[in-house]
């Protein structure tokens, strides 16, 4: 049975990891698009927006509720691409863990 002093060093490993891993996902960047690429949104792996593109030809009065329902699929698009990544980053970190089912770890 490992020690209490091995256990807590087990703890900061998985912090460690952890703290890495989320400095990961800060650096990758997905971008979600809508329209056939009339709207952009690029963001990191956590989801935090960086950039969004907009085809100047969307930028018209009539296109106003078009182009608002453009923003919205592609800020979702690139929400569901941030979360493959971040879930495949996070893989990474679990695939040597025995996590009970259902268990998410903090932080996504």
């Amino acid at each position: 049975m490992p020690s209490l002093e091995e256990l807590m060093d087990a703890a900061r490993g998985v912090q460690e990891q952890m703290a890495r891993a989320q400095a990961e996902l800060d650096r990758i960047e997905v971008e979600g698009q809508a329209g056939s690429g009339a709207v952009k949104i690029r963001t990191t792996a956590r989801g935090d927006v960086r950039s969004i593109a907009i085809d100047p030809a969307m930028m018209t009065a009539d296109q106003r509720e078009m182009l608002e329902d453009l923003i919205v699929a592609a800020f979702n698009d690139a929400k569901s691409r941030a979360d493959r990544a971040g879930s495949a980053e996070m893989g990474k970190l679990t695939a040597g863990m025995e996590l009970p089912p259902g268990f998410k770890l903090p932080g996504l």
